[in-house]
């Protein structure tokens, strides 16, 4: 059995060396993301799509057995290139898979496999990573997931951080677990504001007029419009989204936007051109081990967003229960600390913290302070006062939502 130790060499360029984040290629809330995922639907404005019935939700797994293959579709950099888990995996149960970092936006994703989906023919994939927000409520409204059958999910059960195990966008997680997750909260450069920074009221603060940066993906600036109003996202509707742009209106007005970033918010607080930024916990925990830079971040008082990426089976898999043995396998804790120690985000297993505190036992010098800062980082292990605090994007029901949301939000962005 091929089984990596905590000195592999590709293990720890992971965890030293910076690479594009996660969410470079995740633009969610783009208009051509919604677009395309609305075309692809047919969606002319009217109606929501069917979802799965009670029967066919009951039935699905009637008859499926193993077949010793899965199909694996994620997004890139979300795992060691050496892929040491799949090895793992397929040393332990014989079952081969077939891992393809083919997922770059998820509105081009549902666009591309919205067809075969809707005749009920297979996308080539078994498994794949998607991200709670538009799309997912697409997927899920269509029928286009199978549900999961949690009696052959005994690990995520008994390790899953209670966070997961109610999810707004997908209550009882009937059709997901996650893969992994990331906070959208505050980074600040300590050298220039010098005072601790806690609340989302501060990106609203005179004192740093011109030095803000706030997030050009509209479901990120609207969550955090709606907190700073004291809104919560989940309750939200037009009249609260109409008032959370109202706020965000009122800070771009008063000058202190130097701009609206995608991913370039990071080189921008490198550089001092921003001093205060919305911020994904990933980069900047990433940003302050590779470049030594001292970076802070926080969850605000108001609140802060979670995002959640997430294991989802499609309709018509050719192998859903191996594909369910794979989910499964992530929710052992040796697993799940192996991935947290390459791609530092979010992890949903809390015991795989003490995991990592082992394997950095056995190495030594930077090595092993770069491990424990993984191990003993609330980026990478929220506690549940931080969890309590997080929201997740706002929900859709219809296609009319959607399109008034991003008619709501997009001109503070675009004009």
């Amino acid at each position: 059995m091929f089984q990596p130790t905590a000195t592999d060499p590709t293990l720890l360029r992971g965890l030293t060396r910076r690479r594009l984040g996660r969410r470079d290629a995740l633009r969610i809330g783009g208009l051509s993301a919604v677009g395309a995922a609305l075309a692809a639907c047919g969606v002319q404005g009217t109606g929501r799509p069917q979802e799965l019935t009670t029967s066919e939700m009951a039935t699905f797994w009637d008859g499926k057995s193993q077949n010793g293959h899965v199909d694996f579709a994620n997004w890139p950099l979300y795992m060691d290139p050496s892929k040491p888990e799949l090895a793992r995996f397929t040393a332990r149960t014989g079952i081969t898979v077939n891992y393809q970092e083919v997922i770059q936006e998820m509105g081009p994703w549902f666009a591309k496999i919205q067809p075969q989906l809707s005749a009920k023919e297979p996308i080539d994939f078994d498994l794949m990573v998607i991200t709670n927000g538009i799309q997912f409520g697409q997927f899920r409204a269509a029928g286009f997931l199978a549900p999961l059958d949690h009696t052959r999910l005994p690990n995520f059960t008994k390790n899953a951080a209670a966070k997961y195990t109610r999810e707004a966008f997908d209550p009882a997680n009937v059709f997901s677990v996650p893969w992994a997750s990331g906070i959208t909260g505050i980074a600040y450069d300590p050298a220039r504001v010098k005072r601790p920074i806690t609340k989302l009221a501060d990106l609203w603060d005179p004192e740093f007029k011109g030095k803000v940066g706030m997030m050009s993906d509209v479901t990120e600036l609207a969550n955090f419009g709606l907190l700073a109003a004291g809104l919560k996202p989940a309750d939200s509707g037009q009249a609260e989204w109409a008032e959370a742009a109202a706020k965000l209106q009122q800070q771009k007005d008063a000058g202190l936007v130097r701009n609206y970033y995608e991913q370039d918010y990071l080189d921008a607080l490198g550089k001092g051109e921003i001093w205060i930024s919305q911020a994904w916990s990933g980069d900047i925990f990433q940003k302050n081990i590779s470049d030594g830079t001292n970076l802070e971040f926080v969850i605000p008082q108001e609140g802060g967003t979670i995002w959640t990426d997430n294991f989802a089976i499609p309709i018509t898999a050719a192998n859903p229960v191996d594909a369910l043995m794979l989910i499964d396998f992530f929710y052992e804790i040796e697993n799940a600390a192996s991935l947290a120690e390459y791609i530092n985000y979010v992890c949903p297993v809390p015991a795989a913290r003490d995991r990592i505190r082992k394997d950095a036992a056995k190495l030594s010098g930077d090595d092993r302070k770069t491990m424990m800062q993984v191990a003993e980082s609330s980026l990478v292990f929220p506690s549940d006062a931080d969890y309590d605090r997080l929201h997740y994007y706002v929900g859709f029901d219809t296609a009319e939502e959607q399109k008034e949301f991003t008619a709501t939000f997009e001109p503070i962005v675009l004009t």
